[in-house]
This record gives structure tokens, C-alpha cells and sequence, in this order.
């Protein structure tokens, strides 16, 4: 092999060395550059986060609500700007309900190699979108996706927010997300004290999800769990 090739052959590797690292990075559930990250808490008492991402939507809201109240269970609803602004019954009956509401950006993008301007709009944009249907509580952010590198957790970091992923995601899994059974199963035997599930619930694709939900809460509470919003949940860390 000639001098020049060694040397592109392994420029090569380096590069894709170093992509497939910020992909992983872009990825992790655990651990982002700057600023603070919860996936789990670590704690003692036998208590779960469940909360959805996206909506509010004018068909499934009302219908998830009802499961829940009909479970007695709070929840934590990490929303998008975009349809907050379109749906602000629904967004204010899930407030009304005692639920607790999560940033998850405006449009839902990946929010990986944006410029810094985009990410603090689509934050500060949700933001006031929640603030406009009279909710006051802390808001803690959710990735699209669970997609960050180093231009968002900046930006989050630097406006003091926490960021939330999770630790149990069944629809992650595409012979899981569909399978009611195994779906339930799935949550019921991974969650753990301290434990964040996410599920998404508010689109007409996600049929299992909704009918797993009232599952879920029965087989974590046989299992002796509680359930408390994220805030409640990071409580535990103090």
C-alpha cells in the first residue's frame, strides 16, 4: 500500500470514527455536553414519571385524559408549540386535569447542527405558546427525537432548563410498538424506582399505545409502583 493511500485510508477511518461518536453522542439517554440531564431518578421510593410527547390534538386528547382520570393518575405531557397554538382547549383541559406540561419544541425538529437562533426559537416560541393558555409551573424540555449535540444543551444549559429524556420507550421497538402484549410487558418488567416512560398517545397511529395505557398503570401498580409527574420525580433528587 503506497504511502498516500495508508494515509487516506486511515483519514477515512478517523472521520467516520468521529461521526459514528457524534451520532452516538446525539443519541445517548444519559449524558449530554453541558447542562443538567435526567433520564432516571435514583431513588428509594417505588415512584414512576409516565409521560407522552407531542400533541395536544383535537381527536385523542380528550380521550387520554379520560383514561387517565378514570386511572386517577397524573402524568406529564411534554408538548409542541405548533399544536398548543392550534388545540388551546385541549392544551388547558390537560392543565384543568392536573397535569403537568413539558416543552418539546415548536415543530419538532432534530435539533442537531441548527444554528443557535433556531433553537432558542423554538423553545422560546413553545414556551409562550404555554405561557399564552395560562400555565405557570416550571417547564422542563424534551428533545425531539432525544437528539442533542452541543449547540442545544448549550442553549439549555444556558437558560437554566433541565433537559428530560427517559428510560423505558416501548414503541422504540418496532415488534413491540404494535404487539399489545408484548408492549405492556415491555414497560411492566423494565421500569424501575424513579423510572421516566414515555409513550406517545395522541395520533391516530398510535392505537396500541392508548390501549396498553390503562394496562401499563395496572401491571406497574401491582408491581407496587406510584405514579408523580417529572417535576414531583426530580424532587427526589434533593
Amino acid at each position: 500500500m503506497s504511502r498516500r493511500l495508508l494515509i487516506s485510508s486511515v483519514s477515512l477511518a478517523l472521520v467516520l470514527a468521529i461521526v459514528f461518536g457524534l451520532y452516538k453522542l446525539s443519541s445517548s439517554r444519559t449524558y449530554q455536553a453541558f447542562g443538567d440531564l435526567v433520564a432516571r431518578v435514583e431513588t428509594g421510593r417505588p415512584v414512576i414519571a409516565l409521560t407522552f410527547d407531542d400533541g395536544p390534538t383535537a381527536r385523542f386528547t380528550n380521550e387520554v385524559l379520560g383514561i387517565l382520570d378514570d386511572l386517577d393518575v397524573k402524568a406529564t405531557f411534554f408538548v409542541t408549540g405548533r399544536e398548543v397554538t392550534e388545540n388551546p382547549a385541549e392544551t388547558r383541559a390537560i392543565v384543568a386535569a392536573g397535569h403537568e406540561l413539558g416543552n418539546h419544541s415548536y415543530s419538532h425538529p432534530r435539533m442537531v447542527m441548527k444554528s443557535y437562533a433556531t433553537y432558542r426559537s423554538e423553545i422560546e416560541k413553545t414556551d409562550a405558546a404555554i405561557r399564552t393558555i395560562g400555565y405557570e409551573k416550571p417547564l422542563h424540555f424534551r428533545p425531539p427525537y432525544g437528539k442533542k449535540l452541543f449547540g442545544l444543551p448549550w442553549y439549555l444549559s444556558s437558560t437554566g432548563r433541565t433537559t428530560v429524556t427517559w428510560d423505558v420507550e416501548p414503541e422504540t421497538y418496532p415488534e413491540v410498538a404494535d404487539d399489545l402484549d408484548a408492549f405492556v410487558a415491555h414497560v411492566v418488567d423494565r421500569a424501575r424506582s424513579g423510572s421516566i416512560v414515555l409513550m406517545h398517545v395522541m395520533y391516530e397511529s398510535r392505537a396500541t399505545s392508548r390501549e396498553a395505557l390503562p394496562l401499563v398503570v395496572a401491571g406497574l401498580r401491582e408491581r407496587g409502583f406510584t405514579f408523580v409527574t417529572v417535576s414531583e420525580l426530580l424532587e427526589e433528587r434533593k
